[in-house]
Parts: structure tokens; sequence; C-alpha cells
């Protein structure tokens, strides 16, 4: 019975403790405006994106627009925006869709690539 509760109480936390690591809308923005973001999503492979104040996106050979709606980041490189919850430690970035983790990234001060 004790293993049982303790299993019960683990899930609790840690659920608890991933709904409080997700960035707020200002969090993302602070973070990611005016900086790269290199890494990989599951689905599409490596990335490395500049991520402009004024909401525009340059990638190596491509352009997009990103905003933040309700604590999310959105992305839309012309076929309609797709948003994922951020969860922020330090430079490291972690993409969340639907609950699930889907990708992660690290912040590097600037356009570094000089996109």
């Amino acid at each position: 019975m004790k293993e049982i509760y303790f299993a019960a109480l683990l899930a609790v936390t840690a659920s608890a403790a991933t709904a409080q690591t997700m960035a707020t809308g200002d969090q993302i923005t602070a973070s990611i405006a005016g900086n790269t973001v290199q890494g990989s999503m599951l689905a599409a492979g490596a990335y490395t994106e500049f991520y402009q104040a004024d909401g525009v996106i340059k990638g190596a050979d491509y352009t997009g627009k990103w905003t933040v709606k309700d604590d999310q980041m959105c992305f839309d490189y012309g076929e309609g925006a797709s948003c994922w919850s951020v969860r922020l430690d330090g430079d490291d970035v972690t993409w969340v869709k639907d609950g699930v983790d889907d990708g992660t990234g690290t912040i590097v001060s600037g356009n570094a690539n000089k996109y």
C-alpha cells in the first residue's frame, strides 16, 4: 500500500513540476526575441533560426513569422501558424506540443549565423 501511495504522490508532484516550468508569454519573448535558437525537432530534424524582435524568422534559406499567443510561441512559414508551449532552463529550450516534448534547442545571443 505504501508503494501505491508513493507512486501516486510522485505522479502528482511530477505533473505539478512540469506545469510550473512552462514559460509565460513574457518570458518567451524576453528569451527568444533578438536571438538565435539552434536544436532539433522530432518530426523535422535540425534547425537554426534567428527570431527578430519584429516577429520575422530567418533561417539559412527561408523566412517566416513568429508570435507569442496565450503563453505559446507560434510559427508561420506560410502555411498557417502552429504553436508550442515552451519550457526554459537557462539557455535550453524545450518545445512542448499537446503536453509532449517535441523538440529542443539552445538559445545563442543575437544573430549568430548572420541571417
